[in-house]
C-alpha cells in the first residue's frame, strides 16, 4: 500500500464538494458545539432540507480533530438492515477474511482512535442504525458519530438538532442580506445559465420562487435546472403543478434526489400505513393544526381518534409535521410541498370531500364559540386563536362557497368572525368573504340579515358610508320582516355611527339611544357597550359633556360585570376625549394610556391609533411640542396601516387637523419633520411603548468604523431588540418574554422574528449562539 493511498484510508472518506456550500453558518457553529459535548449528533429534518450536506461540510471542517480519519457512511442505497454493519466496515476500508462479524470487526479496527464516523440517511434502516451507534459508543470512548436522518435514532446520550429550511430575507436586491434561499437559487442558476443574478427587476419572483418551495435547497436546485429551457417567471408559473416541473435532478444523484416527487415518495414509503393516512388527512389544513384539531378532523378511515396522539407523534418524529412552539401552545405544520403531495395522495383516495367538510366543521364551531364568548374574560385568548388559525378560516371558507350547498353555513361563518376581521386588521378581507357569501344566499333569511350589517360595519370601518347604508338599509328591511329584534337593533347601531361620520351628532345620538335600549332589552351586553360608547362620543361632539361622561361610564359597568377588555378599552378611550374637551389632561392621560395598554395586547392597531391621537393632543397643550410630534409621525405610520384615518370617528379629524397645525406653528416645519421622523422609524411596539412611557426613544447608534454588523447586514441591534435577544439566550418563552417587557405576546413573536431576519439567523438556538459569543452585554 502506498503512503497516499494509507494517508487517504486513515484520513477518513470524505467526498470533496462539487457545488458551493451555501448559508447554515451558524447551524454549523452549533453542531460543533454539540459535537464538543457529545458522542452522538443526530441532523434531523424534511427530505431535501440538507442534511446530508450540512454534516459533511461540519465533517470537513472539524476532520484535523479527529486524526483516526472522519469517513461518511452512506445508507441511502441499502436495503437490509443486517447489512449495515459490513457498510461501515467496507467505508472505513476495513479488509477481514475471518469468520468475525462485521461489528467485532469494526471494533477491533476502531480501539484507541479518535474518528468521527457520519451515518447519512439513516432512517429507513433506524433500528439497526440505532444498535449500531450504540455499540460502537459504549465500546469506544474516542469516536464521535454524527447521524442524518428524518427521525431520532432514539438512543442515550443522542443530541438532536433540527434542521430548517433555508431563510429568506426582504432586503434590497445588491444586499448581503437576500438570504440562504435566494443566494443559493443565484448560485445556482448562474452555473446553469452563465451570467444570471438576482437584480432589482427578478428579486421578488426569485424570492417568490423559493417561498413557494419552502426554502428546500433540493427543490430549489431542481428548480434552477429548469432555467436552461424556462424564465424566472415561467418556473414561477409552473409551481403549482411542481412534481411534474421538478424533474431534472443531476443523473449522479441518488435515485430519490432526482425529483422531488421521488424524494417524497421515500418519506412516505416510511411511514406506516396509518402515518400515510394522517398525512393526507392533515392535508387539509392550511398554516398547521394543533392536536386538538387533528383529533377532530384526521379520524376516521382507519384511524380512531385515541390513535392520533401516537400518529402525529410519529410524523413529528419522521420530520412530516414541523413541530412549532406557540403562546397558545404546541402547533404542527406541513411544509407546503409536503401538503401538496400530501394532498394529492386525499384526492387520490376518494375521501377529500368528506376531510374537507370536517375541517370546515371544525372551524365553523370554533367561529360561532368565539362569536358567543368574545364578550367576557376568555377574549384575549380567543382573538388570539383566531388569528393563529387564519389560514384554516380562509380554507374554510373558500371550501363553503365552492362546494355546492354549503353557502349558507359559510355566510354564517363568516359573520360570526366579525370581531376577528375588525380586531387583526382584515376588514377588507372580511368583507370580500361576506360579499361572497351574500351573493350566493340571496334570500330573505336570519343569516342574510346578520351578514349585512355585519359587512356594512366594516365599509364603516374602511370609511365607505354610501354602501354601508345600502348594506344596513336591506338588513334593516330583513329584519322588520322577519321578526329579528336583535339584527334590527344592530343595524340601527351602525346606521347611528354612519350619521356620526357624516357629522349629525344628533340623529347619531337618537339611534344609539334606540339601539342601547333595544339591546339591554335583548339582555345582549356586547351590543349594550357598543351603543354606549357611540353615545358617549355623540354626546361628546354635541357638547352634552354630562351625558357623554355618564354614557362611557355606562359602558365601562356593563363591561367590567362581563369581565370584558376590548369593547372597555374604546369606552376608556371616548371618556378620555371628553374629559380632555374638559380640560382634565391628567386623567384623560391616564384614561387613554390605560386603553392604549389592551389595545396592544390585541394588537387593535385602530384602537392604538385613536389612543395617541388624544396623547398627542394632550402633549400639545402641554407645550412638549416635541413629544407630540414624535406620536404625530408615529400616527402617519398607523393610519397609513388602518388605512383609513378615524374611520368611524371622522368628527375627532378636526382636531387631528388643528394640533398638527399647532405643533408645527410652535416647532417650525424643519424641526417637526425630523421629530415626526423619529416617530416614523420606530418599531411598532417601541412606539407604543414611547406612547405609554414617555421617554424620548434612543437613536440608535451606528456600527463601529470596519464593523458593519451581523454578517454586514442591518446594522446593531436596537435597545429593544437587545433586551429580547437576551432573553432569547436565556432560554425564555415568549409568554415569558412579553410577561418581563410588558408587551403582547403577538409583539414578542413579531419582534424575535424580526431579529432573526435583521441577522440573518432562522432558530432562536442561533439568536442565543450569537449573543453567547459576544456577551451579554455586547447585543446592543
Amino acid at each position: 500500500m502506498t503512503a497516499a493511498s494509507e494517508c487517504r484510508r486513515v484520513r477518513g472518506g470524505l467526498p470533496a464538494e462539487v457545488t458551493s456550500f451555501v448559508g447554515r453558518r451558524h447551524e454549523t457553529a452549533e453542531i460543533k458545539r454539540l459535537l464538543s459535548a457529545s458522542r452522538l449528533v443526530t441532523l434531523t429534518g424534511v427530505g431535501g432540507v440538507g442534511k446530508s450536506r450540512l454534516a459533511l461540510r461540519v465533517a470537513s471542517e472539524v476532520r484535523r480533530a479527529f486524526p483516526g480519519g472522519a469517513w461518511l457512511v452512506e445508507l441511502a442505497p441499502l436495503g437490509n438492515g443486517e447489512l449495515v454493519p459490513q457498510a461501515v466496515a467496507e467505508t472505513l476500508e476495513v479488509q477481514d477474511y475471518s469468520s468475525r462479524s462485521p461489528m467485532e470487526v469494526l471494533l477491533e479496527h476502531l480501539a484507541g482512535r479518535q474518528a468521527l464516523i457520519v451515518l447519512d440517511n439513516c432512517e429507513h434502516l433506524l433500528h439497526e442504525c440505532a444498535v449500531l451507534a450504540d455499540t460502537l459508543l459504549r465500546s469506544l470512548p474516542d469516536l464521535r458519530i454524527l447521524a442524518t436522518s428524518r427521525q431520532p435514532l432514539g438512543i442515550a446520550s443522542e443530541q438532536i438538532m433540527d434542521v430548517a429550511p433555508l431563510s429568506f430575507s426582504t432586503g434590497p436586491a445588491d444586499s448581503p442580506a437576500q438570504g440562504d434561499a435566494v443566494q443559493l437559487f443565484a448560485e445556482r442558476a448562474s452555473a446553469v445559465v452563465p451570467g444570471f443574478e438576482v437584480t432589482p427587476a427578478n428579486r421578488e419572483t426569485v424570492l417568490a420562487i423559493c417561498r413557494r418551495l419552502d426554502g428546500l435547497p433540493l427543490a430549489i436546485e431542481l428548480a434552477t435546472v429548469r432555467l436552461r429551457a424556462l424564465s424566472v417567471e415561467q418556473v414561477l408559473d409552473r409551481l403549482d403543478d411542481r412534481f411534474r416541473l421538478l424533474t431534472a435532478g443531476s443523473p449522479a444523484a441518488l435515485p430519490r434526489q432526482r425529483t422531488l416527487r421521488a424524494l417524497i415518495d421515500w418519506s412516505h414509503d416510511l411511514c406506516t400505513e396509518q402515518e400515510r393516512l394522517l398525512w393526507q388527512h392533515a392535508s387539509v389544513f392550511s398554516g398547521g393544526l394543533d392536536l386538538e384539531a387533528a383529533e377532530e378532523v384526521c379520524f376516521g378511515e382507519g384511524i380512531a381518534r385515541d390513535e392520533v396522539l401516537d400518529l402525529v407523534t410519529g410524523l413529528v418524529e419522521k420530520s412530516i409535521l414541523v413541530r412549532e412552539e406557540h403562546t397558545g401552545g404546541v402547533r404542527y405544520r406541513l411544509l407546503e410541498t409536503i401538503r401538496q403531495y400530501g394532498g394529492e395522495r386525499l384526492a387520490d383516495s376518494g375521501q377529500e370531500t368528506a376531510l374537507r367538510r370536517r375541517h370546515r366543521d371544525h372551524y365553523r364551531t370554533l367561529a360561532a364559540e368565539a362569536y358567543a364568548k368574545l364578550f367576557g374574560p376568555s377574549q384575549v385568548a380567543l382573538l388570539a386563536r383566531l388569528q393563529r388559525e387564519h389560514p384554516n378560516l380562509r380554507a374554510a371558507l373558500e371550501w363553503s362557497f365552492n362546494e355546492p350547498g354549503e353557502a349558507e353555513r359559510g355566510l354564517a361563518m363568516a359573520a360570526d368572525l366579525i370581531f376577528h376581521w375588525i380586531t387583526a386588521r382584515h376588514a377588507g378581507e372580511g368583507r370580500r368573504w361576506l360579499e361572497r357569501g351574500l351573493a350566493l344566499v340571496p334570500g330573505p333569511s336570519p343569516i342574510r340579515a346578520r351578514a349585512l350589517w355585519c359587512q356594512g360595519w366594516l365599509a364603516i370601518v374602511q370609511s365607505d358610508l354610501a354602501p354601508a347604508a345600502r348594506m344596513l338599509e336591506e338588513s334593516r328591511a330583513v329584519a322588520e320582516s322577519l321578526g329579528l329584534a336583535s339584527d334590527l337593533a344592530y343595524a340601527t347601531l351602525f346606521s347611528g355611527m354612519i350619521a356620526m361620520s357624516r357629522g349629525d351628532a344628533d340623529t347619531a345620538a337618537a339611534s344609539f339611544e334606540e339601539a342601547f335600549h333595544a339591546h339591554r332589552a335583548l339582555e345582549d351586553p356586547a351590543g349594550q357597550a357598543l351603543a354606549l360608547i357611540r353615545l358617549a362620543m355623540a354626546n361628546s361632539l354635541r357638547g352634552d359633556a354630562a351625558a357623554a361622561i355618564a354614557a362611557a361610564e355606562e359602558g365601562l359597568l356593563v363591561c367590567d360585570s362581563h369581565g370584558e377588555g376590548w369593547h372597555r378599552a374604546y369606552a376608556m378611550m371616548a371618556l378620555g376625549v371628553e374629559v380632555w374637551r374638559q380640560g382634565d389632561r391628567r386623567r384623560a392621560t391616564e384614561t387613554e394610556k390605560d386603553s392604549l395598554r389592551f389595545n396592544r395586547t390585541v394588537d387593535d392597531m385602530f384602537g392604538v391609533g385613536l389612543n395617541m391621537e388624544v396623547l398627542s393632543w394632550v402633549a400639545v397643550q402641554e407645550g412638549d411640542h416635541e413629544r407630540a410630534a414624535v406620536l404625530m409621525g408615529i400616527l402617519d405610520c398607523v393610519w397609513r396601516a388602518v388605512g383609513a384615518p378615524l374611520c368611524g370617528y371622522r368628527p375627532l379629524m378636526k382636531y387631528h387637523v388643528e394640533y398638527r397645525a399647532r405643533t408645527i406653528e410652535a416647532m417650525g416645519e424643519a424641526a417637526f419633520r425630523a421629530a415626526a421622523q423619529r416617530g416614523t422609524r420606530l418599531p411598532y411596539d417601541e412606539a407604543v411603548l414611547y406612547a405609554l412611557e414617555g421617554d424620548v426613544p434612543e437613536q440608535e447608534a451606528p456600527a463601529p468604523a470596519g464593523e458593519a454588523g451581523p454578517r454586514g447586514r442591518l446594522g446593531p441591534l436596537t435597545r429593544r431588540e437587545s433586551e429580547i435577544a437576551q432573553l432569547v439566550a436565556r432560554g425564555m418563552s415568549n409568554k415569558d418574554i412579553a410577561a418581563t417587557l410588558v408587551i403582547s405576546q403577538r409583539t414578542a413573536e413579531g419582534h424575535i422574528e424580526h431579529i432573526l431576519d435583521k441577522l440573518g439567523f432562522n432558530s432562536r438556538t442561533q439568536i442565543a449562539a450569537w449573543v453567547s459569543e459576544r456577551g451579554q452585554g455586547a447585543a446592543s
